[in-house]
């Protein structure tokens, strides 16, 4: 049933108070037509000014009513807090030579929540350039995480060679893991995968690798070691 139609029935209803006036249901219909376009009106406000950025919120600013204006003022505000935290987390993404004079400001005060990964090496040390390779592929990796390299003795005067490469993670000056001498790293078959997995124990990055790739080498070479045993048994069990 609907109550416009122009029938006895309604008029009965109306005159009974059931049904509104017919004039005031106009009212109360247009009224209502009037708060879903303006809904829809502030909906598609806000959808455009989401897909702005700063700049553009700024120029088109004189299109927006104060209720706008205030949303988008709150939208602005969490738009350049949300920049600004992009921005300290990804300024790296590259491995940078330091000094020893650089070392408070690069280390030390590095920033609350910043984790730094510092190499010391030395020319000429092969597995040094190695891992200098694979971090500089980190960094790119994990921007968010300062990756620096240092000549040792710039940093530690009198620092044996024989404790290169070392590997000092730090989170706000602290460190928190420290790799020493060419043994911890295994040497020169060392692969990115595997120190990216040994930096990562420390908490400093966020490794997408579901174990450790040392440990597949581990396991083949066992699985190898068994397999020439078990073979060399039966050919003595064939000789007895």
């Amino acid at each position: 049933m609907n109550p416009n139609e122009d029938t006895e029935w309604n008029d009965i209803l109306r005159k009974k108070g059931i049904l509104p006036p017919k004039e005031k249901l106009k009212e109360q219909e247009q009224a209502k037509e009037e708060e879903e376009l303006r809904i829809l009106q502030q909906q598609s406000i806000v959808k455009t000014y989401e897909d702005m950025t700063l700049e553009e919120l700024e120029d088109n600013e004189d299109e927006f009513n104060e209720e706008d204006e205030r949303a988008i003022e709150m939208y602005r505000q969490q738009r350049l807090a949300e920049w600004k935290a992009t921005q300290v987390k990804n300024k790296f993404g590259e491995l940078l030579e330091i000094s020893g004079q650089d070392y408070i400001q690069e280390v030390t005060k590095a920033g609350k929540d910043i984790w730094v990964i510092l190499h010391l090496y030395k020319q000429g040390i092969p597995l040094c350039a190695l891992i200098n390779q694979h971090l500089s592929g980190l960094a790119k990796k994990f921007p968010d995480v300062k990756f620096i390299k240092a000549i040792s003795t710039t940093c530690i005067p009198n620092y044996p060679d024989r404790n290169l490469p070392t590997v000092f993670i730090y989170l706000e000056g602290d460190i928190k893991a420290q790799f020493i001498g060419p043994l911890v790293f295994g040497g020169m078959n060392l692969t990115r995968d595997e120190l990216e997995w040994k930096i990562s124990e420390s908490g400093a990055i966020k490794t997408d690798l579901e174990e450790n790739p040392r440990k597949q080498i581990q396991d083949q070479l066992m699985s190898s070691i068994k397999s020439s045993f078990s073979t060399k048994k039966d050919s003595d069990s064939e000789e007895d």
